[in-house]
């Protein structure tokens, strides 16, 4: 995996992947910051986890959303010291047991993203079956 980070002016940079994609950020709140991207990556990836592993399950998922909170550090470098990554889940059938084990799976298996991000932040998780 390969990426480009090339600076556009003031504090904003367009990056982009070697699949193609770009995406840019800001540091003056121009566009998302670096630190927001990291946050919505959590969310997204282990989003993905959820739902592959419910689909697996041949559950009949409608929906799946995950809102996160982040807190952070007071003093530079201000990285996030917790996160708190709740799903909201919907489909046929889910069963407690069924969310609760594939939110557990992505958190503390699958999930790149929080993977890296574990042993330096406090990840908690929870769900609600909608």
């Amino acid at each position: 995996m390969k990426a480009k980070v090339v600076w556009d002016n003031d504090l904003t940079f367009t990056g982009t992947t070697d699949s193609g994609y770009k995406t840019v950020m800001d540091g003056n709140g121009q566009a998302i910051s670096p630190m927001e991207s990291v946050l919505i990556a959590a969310g997204s990836c282990s989003s993905i986890d959820v739902v592959d592993i419910l689909k697996k399950g041949r559950f009949d998922i409608s929906h799946c959303e995950c809102e996160l909170v982040a807190e952070r550090a007071e003093n530079p470098p201000r990285v996030f010291t917790k996160i708190i990554a709740c799903y909201k889940v919907k489909g046929e059938g889910l069963s407690e047991k069924a969310v609760a084990r594939a939110v557990q799976l992505s958190a503390e298996k699958y999930c790149s993203v929080m993977l890296m991000l574990a042993g330096n932040v406090e990840i908690e998780t929870r769900f609600e079956i909608l």
